[in-house]
């Protein structure tokens, strides 16, 4: 019942056309259950008159008929197309809901969760759902009028044939319930298979340039043919359940028709039916199985709308793990001062990652983050934005909890630059201003001047306006990255977060972006995770840590006299790029 309800909701603001919807379906099953009594009128009484007297009623009786199917020709049409329109609108309503729903899921269920099964989720279980919510209100409602109209008219023809075909039909009842609940475990196995197929897909596709410069095409295909093969394997396994639920349904209606001629027979033979009544009889069985085929073949629509809608349900039953408290106020007027106070995370069923650290930064200082990988670098950057929640001691910006702020307003004061820069696809344009979605062309400008990119920008023939295809695949690592940094500039954060931004590139484009990268930095908090070393030599504290904790903090040449993890790493870097250039040196004498 609960799952009803919340199907039944989405019907609410199109009321009107649901009930026009079930009016046309009266208009067609009172039309449809019309005709054999009409023709049943005809032979008891207008038939047996004069023929004067037939030609005279035939034509009005005609031009009645005209006019009843030219009633049930634009109710039928209103059914079909309306009704369509309606089941659509609704299946953008729950993709809407979905969607937004998705938006404000924590980092932890995407990390749990396949793009490939929620992609799934959004398109292929939701039209399923949509063709159930229009034709499962529809159909049920013609059917019970149908099965109801030509029961009572088959009881006033003959009590007893009727009596029989009671217990034939509840014997197709009952059949048709155990084959149901078998069916249903089956068409949600076929959900979460095809969920695979399509994880598999996405994650494929994504990866197409890994998997071609490692020539694994024929790898993926193996893959992919296991998930396709389960597939396969479920949809075989409804299809055969769905064959016995159909044939042994089809035996049922052969099963009317033999009791109605050979009881039929009898009654005849003993003058209880008179021949002509039992014709009328099998018109009306006709009109009585008509629905039941329809139930019949509504079934499989059910089952799939009915388990798409649960696997929908179950998202949108996700609660988000981070949101904002009930007194959350607005972080307005931000100088940028960040206190982490003895702060400790562990992701679920893990070790702690992160164990009671305590750091301050003043605002419009820079913290650098230096250490091994797992070493809970890019854990503590997540946190100050709320992507995950810590699980011990508090974080606090200008001396206030980050959880007694709204979530839009403390993100908003927060810029991040990541290694891994995420290009939409869609113009230069476009993929700046997502910064400030308001913002003027001049304004997307100056950030792009201020990111070393303008340049470049106007190089193409379209400009701004030039297409960067899916992910910026037209776009170098530089190029990506110095959107990226505009971005920034646009939205104007006063604490910024720098994630390895400059690791994966060459010395060029890392001459640009940190020419960039130090500009963005003036007069805003800022914690830099730094690979090369170089970058952060005037950083006001540097921290080093590791999978034990904070190993060691304080400054560039501090830390260097303390001859530690840092000097260590350092010195490596520094002895690294000697020994390349004696190499150039050697090679070239």
């Amino acid at each position: 019942m609960e799952l009803f309800k919340k199907f039944t909701k989405y019907y609410k603001p199109y009321r009107f056309l649901f009930y026009m919807d079930l009016f046309c379906a009266l208009l067609v099953s009172l039309i449809d259950l019309s005709f054999p009594l009409i023709l049943n009128i005809l032979n008891r009484g207008v038939f047996l008159g004069e023929t004067e007297n037939i030609i005279k009623t035939i034509g009005y009786v005609g031009i009645a008929l005209l006019a009843m199917y030219v009633v049930r020709y634009f109710a039928q049409y209103f059914i079909t197309s309306w009704g369509h329109i309606m089941g659509a609108r609704m299946e953008s309503d729950m993709r809407r809901d979905l969607f937004s729903h998705l938006q404000k899921l924590s980092f932890s269920y995407y990390d749990k969760n396949n793009t490939g099964d929620m992609m799934s989720r959004i398109v292929s279980d939701l039209f399923d759902i949509s063709e159930l919510a229009h034709h499962g209100p529809e159909n049920i409602f013609m059917s019970v009028l149908k099965l109801s109209g030509a029961f009572i008219i088959l009881l006033l023809l003959n009590f007893k044939l009727t009596l029989i075909l009671i217990g034939v039909t509840l014997g197709m009842i009952l059949f048709s319930f155990y084959r149901n609940k078998k069916m249903r475990t089956i068409f949600m196995d076929n959900r979460l298979k095809i969920s695979s197929v399509n994880s598999r897909v996405q994650d494929s596709l994504a990866g197409v340039r890994v998997v071609k410069s490692f020539v694994n095409e024929e790898y993926e295909n193996e893959r992919f043919e296991e998930s396709n093969r389960r597939f396969l394997d479920s949809k075989n396994k409804s299809y055969r359940a769905m064959g016995g639920y159909m044939a042994g349904n089809s035996f049922f209606q052969g099963l009317f028709y033999t009791i109605i001629i050979t009881v039929g027979g009898i009654l005849i033979a003993k003058g209880e039916l008179v021949a002509t009544d039992l014709a009328l009889y099998v018109l009306y069985v006709n009109i009585y199985m008509n629905p039941i085929e329809l139930l019949l073949n509504f079934t499989e629509q059910f089952q799939k709308g009915y388990a798409g809608f649960r696997r929908f349900t179950e998202v949108l039953d996700t609660e988000p793990e981070i949101v904002d408290a009930l007194d959350a106020t607005d972080l307005e007027q931000v100088n940028g001062e960040i206190e982490y106070r003895d702060v400790s995370f562990s992701y679920e069923d893990s070790v702690k990652v992160l164990d009671h650290i305590s750091v301050k930064i003043k605002a419009g200082e820079t913290m650098a983050l230096v250490g091994p990988s797992g070493g809970g670098k890019t854990t503590f950057c997540s946190l100050l934005p709320r992507f995950y929640e810590v699980t011990g001691g508090s974080i606090l910006i200008d001396g206030r909890d980050i959880r007694s702020l709204t979530l839009n307003s403390l993100r908003s004061a927060i810029g991040i630059v990541q290694q891994d820069v995420y290009i939409f696809s869609g113009s230069i344009k476009d993929n700046i201003s997502y910064g400030r979605l308001d913002a003027t062309d001049e304004e997307i400008k100056e950030a792009a001047r201020n990111a070393n990119i303008h340049e470049f920008i106007l190089s193409l023939p379209e400009g701004y306006d030039t297409y960067v295809g899916e992910r910026g695949t037209r776009l170098s690592g530089g190029q990506k990255q110095r959107i990226a940094i505009a971005r920034v500039f646009l939205k104007n954060p006063k604490i910024l977060i720098l994630d390895e931004a400059t690791s994966a590139l060459d010395n060029e484009s890392e001459k640009y972006i940190q020419e960039s990268l130090e500009r963005l930095s003036q007069n805003r908090t800022t914690i830099v995770i730094a690979h090369r070393l170089s970058t952060i030599r005037n950083a006001d504290e540097i921290l080093v840590l590791t999978d034990e904790g904070v190993a060691e903090r304080g400054k560039h040449a501090d830390l260097l006299q303390i001859d530690g993890i840092y000097a260590r790493y350092y010195n490596m870097q520094f002895e690294g790029i000697e020994g390349n250039i004696n190499a150039e040196h050697n090679e070239w004498h």
